[in-house]
C-alpha cells in the first residue's frame, strides 16, 4: 500500500487511502432538477390527481385517500411486535426530554431602554410542518421521533407527516412512530409528490409553512426548489462520518464505526484522521476482512471504495483543523482526551465523545437529533432542532411620550440622510404632537 503525502490543506497529512473519487457533487444533476422542477409545476397545476399518478408511476399506489384514518391507523399499530412498540416509546422520550431542555434554553424577553420605551423577544412555533419520513431500502422511523416529537415540543399546532410504501409494503413500525410521536395526519405518500404536496397543497392535503426531514436526492432537490414558498430545516445530502483517532483507540471499533455510516449508500463518504500511521493501517485491514460477509456491503463497500479516506497527521490539534476543514455531519473522537474536541473544534454538525459513544446511537437511540447538515453546511448551520420550528420575533411599545417625541425627532434626521421622506414625517409627526413644535412640510396642528 503506497501512502501519499497531501498539502492541500491547512495542515499536512499521509493518507494511506485515497478516495477513488475526487468530490461529491454538492448540488443536485441537471436531470434531476428538471425531473423536480416538472413534478412540482405538475401538481401546482392539476392537485390531488397530478400526486395519484406520481405514487402510482414512482411507489404503485394509488389509493382513493393518502391518510390513514383512525381504524387504519389501529390496524397497522396492531402488527408492529409489542417489544417494538416500547422501543419506540422509550427512544422517543429521550428524544422529546432532549427536546424540552432546548426548549427551555429559549427565553422570552421585555426591556425598558429608557423610559416608557418597551422592547420585547418572544418564541412563537410556526403553525403547521410537514414532517418527510424516508422509505427507499431502509424503513428510517427514527426520522419520525426527530421531527415530529421536535415539532410538538416546539408547540407546532398541525403536523402532516409523509412516508412512503417499501417494497409495496407498509412500514408498520414507521407508521406507529409517526402516530406515537404526535402526528396530526399521516400519509402514506412519498418522494418529490409528497413534500410538494404538502408545500403547495392540494384539494385534500392543506399546505404547510414548514418541511423538516431527510430524503433522496428528489426530495432534497424538492426542498430547495420549493425554499421560499415555505421554510425547511436545511439542505441535506449523503450521510457523512469523521472520526479522530489517536494511539489509544481501538483500530477493530474504529473500522465497525466507519462502516457502519458508510452502508447508508454507495456515496456515503467515510474518513480517518489519526495520529499514528499503525492504527491507521490496522483500520483498513480490519475494514477490507468486514466487508467479506457484511449483509449491507452493496453499500458500505461502494462507499468505502469511493469516498473512504484515511490521513494520519502530525498532532491532534492537526487532526482537529483537518477535521474542520471537512466539516462533517457526524465527528466521533476516539481519543485518551475526546472533550478536548468541545473546545478546539468549530464545524460539525454533531460529535460523539469517546468509544462508549457512537454515531449509531445518534442515529437511532439517545436523544439528540439525527438530522443533522452536510456537504460542508455545517460551517454555516446545525442540525434540526426544537428552535428550527419556532420564529424569533420582536414587538415594541413607547408609552412615554417625551421618549416618543425623542426617537421622532431622531427619526426624521437619519431618514432623511438616505432620503427617507415618508419615513422622516413619520417621526416628525409625533415630535410635534408631542412637544407641541411646528411641522415644516403641512399647516396640520394638533390640539391639547
Amino acid at each position: 500500500m503506497t501512502a501519499t503525502t497531501t498539502t492541500s490543506s491547512a495542515v499536512d497529512s499521509v493518507m494511506l487511502k485515497e478516495p477513488a473519487q475526487n468530490s461529491l457533487n454538492r448540488g443536485s444533476t441537471p436531470e434531476v432538477r428538471a425531473t423536480v422542477e416538472g413534478v412540482i409545476a405538475d401538481i401546482r397545476e392539476r392537485g390531488d390527481a397530478a400526486v395519484r399518478e406520481y405514487s402510482e408511476k414512482f411507489d404503485k399506489y394509488a389509493p382513493e385517500s393518502f391518510l390513514l384514518n383512525k381504524e387504519q391507523l389501529e390496524e397497522i399499530i396492531a402488527r408492529v411486535p409489542e417489544q417494538t412498540i416500547e422501543d419506540i416509546k422509550f427512544v422517543q422520550e429521550q428524544v422529546r426530554v432532549m427536546a424540552q431542555k432546548q426548549l427551555e434554553s429559549l427565553s422570552d424577553f421585555e426591556i425598558e431602554t429608557m423610559p416608557g420605551v418597551f422592547l420585547g423577544q418572544k418564541n412563537v412555533p410556526i403553525q403547521a410542518a410537514g414532517a418527510y419520513i424516508p422509505g427507499g431500502k431502509y424503513p428510517l422511523l427514527a426520522s419520525a421521533h426527530m421531527t415530529i416529537i421536535t415539532a410538538k415540543v416546539a408547540g407546532v399546532e398541525r403536523v402532516a407527516a409523509c412516508t412512503p410504501l417499501i417494497q409495496g409494503e407498509v412500514p408498520d413500525a414507521t407508521v406507529a412512530a409517526m402516530y406515537l410521536a404526535g402526528a396530526d395526519e399521516i400519509y402514506l405518500l412519498g418522494g418529490i409528490q409528497a413534500v410538494a404536496a404538502l408545500a403547495i397543497g392540494t384539494e385534500t392535503i392543506k399546505p404547510v409553512n414548514m418541511l423538516a426531514g431527510p430524503g433522496n436526492a428528489f426530495v432534497a432537490e424538492a426542498k430547495r426548489q420549493l425554499f421560499g414558498e415555505v421554510g425547511i430545516d436545511l439542505f441535506a445530502g449523503p450521510t457523512e462520518v469523521l472520526i479522530v483517532a489517536d494511539e489509544h483507540a481501538d483500530p477493530f471499533i474504529v473500522a465497525v464505526d466507519l462502516l457502519s455510516q458508510a452502508e447508508h449508500g454507495p456515496d456515503s463518504p467515510a474518513v480517518l484522521i489519526t495520529t499514528s500511521e499503525e492504527l491507521g493501517r490496522k483500520v483498513i485491514e480490519h475494514i477490507d476482512t468486514i466487508l467479506v460477509d457484511m449483509p449491507t456491503r452493496d453499500y458500505a463497500g461502494a462507499a468505502w471504495r469511493d469516498w473512504g479516506a484515511v490521513h494520519v497527521v502530525a498532532t491532534l490539534d492537526d487532526a482537529y483543523i483537518l477535521a474542520d476543514e471537512y466539516a462533517y455531519e457526524h465527528v466521533q473522537i476516539l481519543t485518551e482526551n475526546p472533550r478536548e474536541a468541545l473546545e478546539k473544534m468549530h464545524d460539525y454538525g454533531a460529535l460523539f465523545l469517546g468509544e462508549g459513544t457512537c454515531v449509531s446511537y445518534g442515529d437511532k437511540v439517545i436523544g439528540t437529533n439525527h438530522v443533522l447538515p452536510t456537504r460542508g453546511a455545517a460551517r454555516y448551520t446545525g442540525g434540526l432542532w426544537v428552535g428550527k420550528y419556532l420564529r424569533t420575533v420582536t414587538y415594541q411599545e413607547v408609552t412615554n411620550t417625551e421618549s416618543s417625541a425623542f426617537f421622532g425627532e431622531l427619526c426624521g434626521r437619519a431618514s432623511r440622510v438616505e432620503r427617507f421622506e415618508g419615513h422622516a414625517r413619520s417621526g416628525d409627526v409625533r415630535a410635534a404632537k408631542y412637544r407641541g413644535t411646528t411641522l415644516p412640510w403641512s399647516d396640520h396642528t394638533f390640539g391639547n
